[in-house]
């Protein structure tokens, strides 16, 4: 194990971190292969979940054709909104109920497959629709078996959802972004094709990129499995344990390669960048799949779930959105320098990962190197301006505060403790960066 911490065992700390590991395939052209796995999978009549966007492009006709060739019954759902709600998430899962599937295919990105895997779940295991949800929003009642089997072809490389058994959505409401957590809801396979990521916009493939070093760094630099306390019950240990040797070596490559990989692979990406960028983002989301995140994406849901009039570029939407990878990185450059001190080391790690001229640094710079060069790169890639630049202002900073201190899921796993006051000025500080 590379770091000492994780001998220092907190009294009544874990002392046993589990490997949870997703099915993937990677490789150009491998959403081609589509169909034969789908039969190997026992699948006979498909649910294939998508968005308007997607069902316009190659990558549709590509995966239908591959289920028609192995003699698939297959039914598209193309009704999947841009940043899910309770509502899109009710309406798939109905659609999902009424079809009588065997098995699912998600075409898409982040918001695809999380829909897919709720209406899997609903669709198998009726209830009232807070059952399954995250606490407090929720009742977290724990997910009762087995699914039908999914296979989620990623077209973004962002999320990492065909990773991880999450499920993240906005509950209207409450104008709150949660989600659903459990390893039962985690696809049997990914079918990951870097050829899909040809046609995104430049904005996507940043936002994207993002999310990407989000989910690496914060599960780097999260609070070590050993300081979290140990179940009562091994069924009982949490999906996100903290950070734990096994991720630590997926997190530390994956930010190393967006750094390579983010500024060319925005604005004019060759072949080479888009693989390393989709490889980087699966790397992130076996990383955090068991890591977990912490008060980026635990802010970010605020940020994402109080938007107004922001309507960024690159998104078909018709309505305000401030998508996820954009909402988790506004916050980020205040949250790390904010917890360094926790973790300098690590800091200092992402910081040279990710490109920072690190030579002749102490290991107490390592929170503000990081910092600086993540405004450097957002600068260079077209990222808002912290909070300003997606809509917010002083005034907003009471009523994000409240919604992002809710998510304790995410603010426990934090490197250090944050309280009420310290979160509202995390988000002052993130008000503008330039």
């Amino acid at each position: 194990m590379p770091d000492q911490s994780y001998f220092t065992r907190k009294p009544g700390g874990d002392r046993v971190f589990s490997v949870e590991a997703p099915k993937i395939k990677f490789g150009n052209g491998v959403l081609k292969e589509l169909g034969q796995d789908a039969e190997t999978l026992g699948m006979k009549r498909v649910a294939l979940f998508t968005d308007h966007r997607v069902a316009q492009q190659e990558s549709l006709t590509i995966a239908l054709d591959s289920l028609k060739k192995t003699g698939l019954d297959c039914e598209v759902y193309d009704e999947v909104e841009v940043e899910p709600t309770d509502r899109s998430f009710k309406a798939g899962s109905s659609f999902a109920s009424e079809g009588k599937f065997d098995g699912f295919v998600s075409l898409g990105g982040g918001s695809v497959m999380d829909t897919c895997k709720a209406s899997n779940l609903y669709s198998c295991y009726p209830t009232d629709f807070l059952d399954y949800v995250n606490a407090p929003i929720g009742r977290a009642i724990p997910v009762p078996g087995r699914l039908k089997p999914h296979i989620a072809c990623p077209t973004t490389f962002g999320t990492a959802s065909e990773c991880t058994g999450i499920a993240i959505f906005d509950l209207l409401e409450m104008e709150a972004k949660t989600g659903i957590v459990s390893p039962r809801i985690r696809p049997e396979l990914g079918l990951l094709d870097p050829l899909s990521l040809h046609t995104l916009h430049p904005m996507i493939r940043a936002a994207n990129a993002f999310d990407v070093f989000s989910h690496a760094c914060e599960s780097l630099t999260a609070r070590p499995f050993t300081h979290r306390q140990a179940p009562d019950h091994p069924a009982r240990r949490p999906l996100s344990q903290g950070a734990n040797p096994y991720s630590d070596i997926a997190c530390l490559e994956a930010i190393r390669l967006v750094g390579k990989n983010l500024i060319q692979g925005v604005h004019e990406p060759h072949n080479e960048n888009l693989e390393s960028l989709m490889f980087a983002g699966m790397l992130a989301g076996i990383g955090f799949g068991n890591a977990g995140c912490h008060l980026p994406h635990g802010m970010s849901y605020a940020v994402a779930g109080l938007c107004k009039d922001y309507h960024p570029d690159g998104w078909s939407s018709d309505h305000a959105l401030v998508p996820h990878g954009i909402s988790v990185i506004v916050n980020s450059p205040a949250v790390f320098r904010f917890t360094a001190d926790a973790c300098q080391e690590r800091h200092l790690q992402a910081a040279w990962a990710m490109g920072a001229e690190t030579r002749g640094a102490g290991i107490q710079d390592g929170g503000h190197l990081l910092a600086d060069r993540l405004i450097y790169l957002m600068k260079e890639t077209g990222i808002p301006n912290g909070l300003e630049g997606v809509g917010y202002g002083s005034e907003h900073l009471e009523d994000l505060t409240e919604r992002a201190y809710a998510q304790k899921r995410l603010i426990d796993n934090a490197p250090c403790p944050v309280s009420r006051d310290q979160m509202k000025d995390l988000f002052e500080s993130s008000l503008s960066y330039w």
